[in-house]
């Protein structure tokens, strides 16, 4: 006979979160508008809408959790949460579509464009090759950054990194918790590593090769790239170090434990979006 809890779809009581989000979102907003602006409020104002947001996110995703320890959710909730990070991670293969995009447009348009006979009288001295530069008088030229060094180091790391995230869901489909939370150890650290390096790449690029973001396009479309990267793969490691914390608690079954999925397959994909800007960005 099925259960009350198979036969009707949890809904949850009315909630509190999306309105304190919104007042998160406010404030960072009008925070950033002052900041750029030079109005003295305005990092007070940032300071309280990111207080804001942890406090939302700490609270929020701290009802699901509890929520999901409870035993409230079904096979259909289970399937709507599939869903909910599918369309998700869509939306972030789209995002960073844009930007390769972009970089595609000017390796294969624009510059090939500026360089051609119809251009010359407009710009006599550019030539139509990658990475594109043309130094004003009196500013030292940029060096674009190779591939075989920290990038081809951090390529290992992040593969490295899906293959003991992988090793630590093999721990769980066989409920051995030691296997789980070693390779969720070694999985953070992987990310604390790639994202030290990156630092560590950004400080050599600018103090040492003058490769800023007004570097012309390379530099805009380097830092672009590689720092929405970056910004992806804090988050995720933030997010494996709470599903690491969660393993430690005891929390997941392995038939029951769609955060970690979800947690992975979003460290799959910054996998994949690394492997393409390796290619595109660094190499060729």
């Amino acid at each position: 006979m099925s259960t009350h809890a198979e036969q009707h779809y949890f809904v949850p009581q009315p909630s509190k979160w999306p309105l304190v989000g919104a007042f998160a979102l406010f404030f960072l907003g009008l925070g950033a508008a002052l900041t750029v602006n030079d109005v003295p409020a305005g990092k007070g104002c940032l300071a309280v809408g990111f207080a804001i947001l942890l406090y939302m996110l700490f609270g929020w995703f701290g009802e699901v959790i509890r929520e999901s320890e409870g035993g409230k959710y079904n096979n259909q909730v289970d399937l709507s949460f599939r869903w909910s990070m599918g369309w998700f991670i869509f939306s972030e293969v789209m995002f960073f579509a844009a930007f390769f995009g972009a970089l595609y447009y000017a390796r294969v348009f624009s510059v090939p464009d500026l360089g051609s006979l119809d251009q010359k009288l407009l710009w006599p001295d550019f030539t139509a090759d990658w990475p594109a530069q043309v130094a004003p008088a009196g500013v030292e030229a940029y060096r674009p950054m190779g591939a075989w060094g920290l990038p081809a180091i951090n390529t290992l790391i992040l593969l490295t990194s899906g293959a003991t995230v992988t090793w630590a869901h093999w721990g769980l489909l066989k409920n051995k918790r030691s296997q789980l939370v070693m390779g969720l150890m070694m999985t953070v650290a992987l990310g604390i590593s790639f994202l030290s390096l990156q630092v560590y790449e950004y400080a050599h690029a600018m103090h040492e090769m003058n490769l800023t973001l007004s570097s012309g396009i390379y530099g805009t479309t380097f830092y672009m790239l590689t720092g929405f990267h970056g910004a992806h793969v804090t988050l995720g490691t933030i997010m494996l170090a709470v599903v690491m914390f969660r393993s430690m608690k005891g929390h997941f079954k392995p038939d029951h434990h769609f955060a970690f999925e979800a947690v992975a397959w979003y460290w799959h994909f910054v996998d994949v979006v690394w492997l393409i800007l390796f290619v595109f960005v660094y190499w060729l």
